[in-house]
C-alpha cells in the first residue's frame, strides 16, 4: 500500500511552493505483508494537463549510506524528483505495486545459494519474462523473448539462472512491470511554481516624492519639494548599484484630504503638508490613479520601465482601504461599516486612531461587489505592468477573501508575487501564506539575541514551514525603527544587515534611511522622527559614512553564492560564547559559514564547535575559510576554530568554505 507522501501539507488541502527551476523531491513509504519486493512511481503533470509524467521511485535502503541518511535514522522511505519548468500549479502523487520480477528473482537466488532444485522456479520465471515481453515494443520485446526461451531450456539451465540474476535483466524488466495490481495514492497533491524572486530577493523601499532638489542636503527643517516619479527615476541606478533587485514603492495614489495626517502622526495638518500615502482617494481619483503631484499613468509606467532597463522590478503597495475622500465612499457608502449614529466607521488599532482612513466592510452585505472592485486593483496595476505586490496588513481582511483573489490571479498571472505586510501572531502569519501570499514579513525586525535568531530560524527549516512559508527579513521599514537601531552603533546596522541578508533568502531596508543610520525616534515610540511617512525628506545618500559599500557587498555575496538563495541546509554551529552566533548554508558544493558579534559596543572572540558533516568536511580535515566581506582567508583544521569580531572595524564573517584538495600530479588548491 501506498502511506505516508511527503511534503503533504494539512492532508493535501494546501499546496507546498517551489520556484521555476527547482526540482521537487517526493518521499513516500510502500508497504506490504510478507517479503514481496516493491516497486513505484511519482507521477506529475502541471495542473492544465491531461497526461501524467512518471519516473521511477528509488528505495534509499538499497543506496550507499550517506551522513545525511545515516542522520535520519530512517531509510525504509522510496524517493523521487521532478522538474518543475513552468509557472503555475503542478500535482503529483505515487503508484506502488509488488515487483514479482525482483520477487522471484530474490528467491532464486536464496535457494540457489542453499543448493536447492530450481526448475520449477525457471519455469515460473519463463512466463514472467514472456508476461513482460508481450508488454514491451521493439527490440527490448524480443530481449524478453529470449529470456523466457533461455529460462525454459532445461539443457541450459545454467546459463538461463546466470542470465536471470544478471543486472541488464534486472533493468529490462524493471522497465515493463506488471502494474495490473498496482495502488495509486488516493491524494493528488500541488505545488504552486512561481518566479524566483518569490523565494530569492532583495527589496529597497524608497518614497518617490522625497526624490526631488537633487540629494544636497538631509536638513528636515529645510523643506524639499515634492518629486515627481519622473525626477525620482534618477534613483534607480543607485539602488541597482547597490545590488537590491526589487525597488518598493508605498502607494502612488491621490492622498484625502480630510483629516490628513501633519507631521509625526500630528491630527493636524498644515497647508503644504503631503499626507499619508496610505490615506488613499481623493477627488483625483481612488486606487487606480496616481497622485497628481507624482504624474500620470504613462509618467509610472515609464518609471517602471526605466527600472526594468536598471535590473530593477518595481513593487507597488496595495493598502485595501479609503480615504474619506475617496471615490468608493461617495459611490459605494454600503461597501463600508457604518456606525451607531450612521457615520463611517474610521480605522482604529486601540488606543491609535486613523481618521484619515476607513476600512472596507468585508462581510457586508454587499460583500460581493466590494470583493470583485478590490481584486480588479491588482488586475489594473497588473495591466500596468506590476508583477510584485507588498500588501498592507492584510491579516485584518479575511482569509476567505485572500484564498478566492489570490487564486484566481495567479491562475491569470503566475508571474505574480504578493508579499504579506502581517505583523501578527505566527499562526495567522502562517495562515496568510496557505492562503497564497509568496512573502512574510516577519518578528524578525525584534529578534536580537543568539537563542531568539536559532530558535525562529529552526522553527522554519526543521519544520513544513519551509514548505510553504518565506521569510522576508527587514532590519527597519518606515513604520518601525526597533530599539537596538535607536540605540545601537554603526555596527549595529551593519550586523542586523548581515543577518537578514544571509539567514533569510529574501531581505529588505527602508532607504535611504537604512544606510544612513537614522536612529532618531518620536520619545518612547518605535516611530522614526520626522517620519516620511507624514513629510518629505532630503537625503544626502553621498555622505561618506554610508553603509552603501556594505549593502552592496552583501548582495554580491548573495547574488554569487546559492546557498544564500534558499532556505534548506540552514546549520547553528555551537559557540562558547553567546555573544557570538554562528550558522551555515549549504547547497551543492557551496558552503557558506557566517559569524556575527551580536554586541555593536565591544569585541568579542570564542571557539566554533563545527558541525563537519554539515559542511561537507571529513574529520580532521584542513580547509581554507576565505572571510567575502574583508576578502582575507584563514586555514582551518578540524571541528574546532577561534575567531574575534571587533565591532569597531566588522562585526561579522561570511566565510566561504575551501575544501584543501591535492590533484594527481601533487599540485595543491582550494575548492
Amino acid at each position: 500500500m501506498v502511506d505516508a507522501i511527503r511534503p503533504c501539507l494539512d492532508g493535501g488541502r494546501t499546496a507546498i511552493k517551489r520556484v521555476i527551476g527547482d526540482r521537487v523531491r517526493v518521499e513516500v513509504d510502500l508497504l506490504v505483508d510478507g517479503h514481496d519486493r516493491l516497486a513505484g512511481c511519482l507521477r506529475y503533470r502541471q495542473a492544465s494537463a491531461v497526461e501524467w509524467s512518471e519516473t521511477p521511485l528509488l528505495w534509499a535502503a538499497q543506496l550507499p549510506p550517506t551522513p545525511q541518511l545515516e542522520a535520519r535514522g530512517d531509510r525504509d522511505f522510496w524517493y523521487a524528483d521532478f522538474l518543475v519548468d513552468a509557472l503555475g500549479i503542478w500535482e503529483y502523487g505515487v503508484c506502488g505495486w509488488v515487483d514479482v520480477w525482483q520477487t522471484w528473482a530474490w528467491g532464486l537466488a536464496r535457494k540457489l545459494a542453499d543448493g536447492q532444485d530450481v526448475g520449477l522456479e525457471l519455469r515460473t520465471g519463463a512466463e514472467l519474462a514472456a508476461a513482460a515481453a508481450a508488454r514491451a515494443v521493439g527490440s527490448e520485446a524480443a530481449a524478453l523473448r529470449r529470456l523466457a526461451e533461455a529460462l525454459r531450456d532445461p539443457g541450459a539451465r545454467a546459463a538461463g539462472q546466470k542470465l536471470a540474476l544478471a543486472p541488464e535483466t534486472e533493468a529490462l524488466m524493471r522497465a515493463y512491470p506488471d502494474r495490473s495490481a498496482e495502488t495509486a495514492s488516493s491524494l493528488i497533491l500541488r505545488a504552486i511554481v512561481e518566479p524566483v524572486r518569490a523565494r530569492f530577493s532583495s527589496w529597497y523601499e524608497m518614497f518617490p516624492r522625497s526624490s526631488a532638489d537633487g540629494e544636497s542636503g538631509d536638513d528636515p527643517s529645510d523643506r524639499p519639494r515634492h518629486a515627481t516619479l519622473r525626477e525620482a527615476e534618477s534613483r534607480l541606478g543607485y539602488i541597482a548599484e547597490l545590488g537590491f533587485d526589487v525597488v518598493y514603492l508605498p502607494p502612488i495614489h491621490p492622498i484625502g484630504r480630510t483629516f490628513r495626517k501633519g507631521p509625526d502622526n500630528s491630527p493636524t495638518a498644515s497647508p503644504g503638508d503631503p499626507g499619508s500615502p496610505w490615506a488613499i482617494g481623493g477627488g483625483e481619483g481612488g486606487h487606480k490613479a496616481v497622485h497628481p503631484e507624482l504624474g500620470t499613468l504613462e509618467d509610472f509606467r515609464h518609471f517602471l520601465a526605466t527600472a526594468r532597463a536598471a535590473g530593477l522590478e518595481v513593487a507597488l503597495d496595495v493598502a485595501l482601504q479609503a480615504a474619506p475622500d475617496h471615490p468608493y465612499v461617495k459611490e459605494h457608502p454600503e461597501w463600508f461599516v457604518h456606525r451607531a449614529d450612521g457615520s463611517i466607521q474610521y480605522a482604529e488599532n486601540p488606543p491609535k486612531k486613523y481618521q484619515d482612513i476607513y476600512p472596507f466592510d468585508f462581510g457586508g452585505p454587499a460583500w460581493e461587489s466590494l470583493w470583485e472592485e478590490l481584486r480588479s486593483i491588482f488586475r489594473f496595476w497588473i495591466g500596468q505592468g506590476v508583477t510584485i505586490f507588498r500588501v498592507d496588513n492584510p491579516h485584518t481582511k479575511p482569509l476567505p477573501f485572500w484564498r478566492w483573489c489570490l487564486e484566481s490571479l495567479k491562475a491569470e498571472h503566475p508571474e505574480a508575487i504578493f508579499l504579506a505586510e502581517a505583523f501578527t501572531r505566527p499562526k495567522l502569519m502562517q495562515a496568510l501564506a496557505k492562503a497564497g501570499f509568496s512573502q512574510s514579513y516577519t518578528y524578525f525586525t525584534w529578534r536580537t539575541t543568539k537563542w531568539e535568531l536559532t530558535t525562529y530560524l529552526r522553527s522554519i527549516v526543521d519544520s513544513d514551514l519551509k514548505e510553504y512559508f518565506r521569510p522576508n527579513f527587514w532590519p527597519n521599514t518606515p513604520d518601525i525603527l526597533p530599539e537596538q537601531l535607536q540605540v545601537g552603533t554603526r555596527a549595529t546596522f551593519i550586523a542586523r544587515a548581515v543577518l537578514a541578508a544571509t539567514l533569510s533568502p529574501s531581505w529588505g531596508v527602508y532607504g535611504p534611511a537604512f544606510e544612513l543610520q537614522e536612529k532618531t525616534a518620536r520619545p518612547g515610540s518605535e516611530e522614526y522622527a520626522h517620519n516620511e511617512k507624514y513629510e518629505l525628506r532630503r537625503w544626502n545618500t553621498a555622505r561618506p559614512d554610508s553603509l552603501a559599500p556594505v549593502l552592496r557587498r552583501l548582495n554580491e555575496i548573495r547574488r554569487d553564492n546559492p546557498a544564500l538563495q534558499t532556505l534548506t541546509g540552514t546549520v547553528f554551529h555551537e559557540t562558547d560564547n553567546p555573544a557570538l552566533i554562528c550558522f551555515s548554508r549549504v547547497e551543492d558544493n557551496n558552503e557558506l559559514l557566517v559569524v556575527v558579534n551580536l554586541d555593536p559596543h565591544n569585541r568579542h572572540s570564542g571557539w566554533i564547535t563545527l558541525d563537519l558533516p554539515a559542511l561537507h568536511l571529513a574529520a580532521q580535515a584542513s580547509f581554507q575559510v576565505h572571510d567575502l566581506l574583508a576578502d582575507v582567508r584563514y586555514l582551518w583544521s578540524g571541528g574546532r576554530a577561534f575567531v574575534a569580531l571587533d565591532p569597531a572595524i566588522m562585526p561579522a564573517h561570511v566565510f566561504r568554505v575551501r575544501r584543501y584538495l591535492r590533484t594527481e600530479h601533487a599540485f595543491e588548491y582550494y575548492l
